[in-house]
């Protein structure tokens, strides 16, 4: 039986995950100005204004932050949680729940950052073209991340910076995430 629930469990953080980028793009698309002519930037558009528009009506921009989009990853990841405990037989207490839920959002978006930052940096370093819609939509994602450090952390002609940043953001998943979630998985056992 426990295949079972793996491979269940699998196809629901693969369908909610899938949501969760595709509106965390979204989200960092129109936070960083990103091209509206790239097609990549139509298709997440196209795909997530049905959802956002009525949403927007009800929770409106802060400053260039799409809160509808924003909450629309932390509803994806919070609903997957409960799938995934309902199958599992358990249903947490519900602030222990809004706790993890937190958790998994602020681990989803730096997981995010760090494949966005790998990709990129791998692309460019295959010399791909700039002009490409996942590399301008990836480097317009991961700039601001970067910008601080860029030129900085050079050595020969080779940038450190995207390194230096992955490493910081995998800390911030052991040091901030992971105790966070802690709490939630404490408060949800009713402890």
């Amino acid at each position: 039986m426990p295949y079972v629930f793996n491979a269940l469990s699998l196809l629901i953080q693969v369908v909610f995950s899938a949501i969760a980028t595709l509106f965390l793009f979204r989200l960092l698309a129109e936070a960083n100005r990103a091209d509206f002519h790239n097609p990549l930037s139509q298709f997440i558009y196209r795909y997530t204004n049905p959802v956002l528009a009525p949403v927007r009506r009800l929770l409106p921009n802060w400053r260039r932050i799409n809160l509808a989009a924003l909450l629309m990853v932390w509803l994806a990841l919070l609903i997957e949680r409960v799938l995934i405990d309902l199958l599992a037989g358990a249903m947490p207490f519900l602030p222990g729940l809004l706790i993890e839920s937190l958790a998994d959002l602020l681990d989803f978006v730096l997981l995010f950052y760090i494949v966005v930052i790998f990709i990129w940096s791998l692309l460019s370093m295959l010399s791909a073209d700039p002009h490409q819609p996942l590399v301008r939509l990836a480097g317009t994602i991961v700039q601001p991340v970067l910008r601080p450090l860029r030129g900085k952390l050079v050595a020969g002609n080779i940038d450190f910076s995207p390194t230096v940043v992955v490493i910081v953001l995998l800390l911030a998943r052991i040091l901030l995430v992971a105790p966070i979630f802690d709490i939630g998985a404490r408060l949800a056992q009713g402890g």
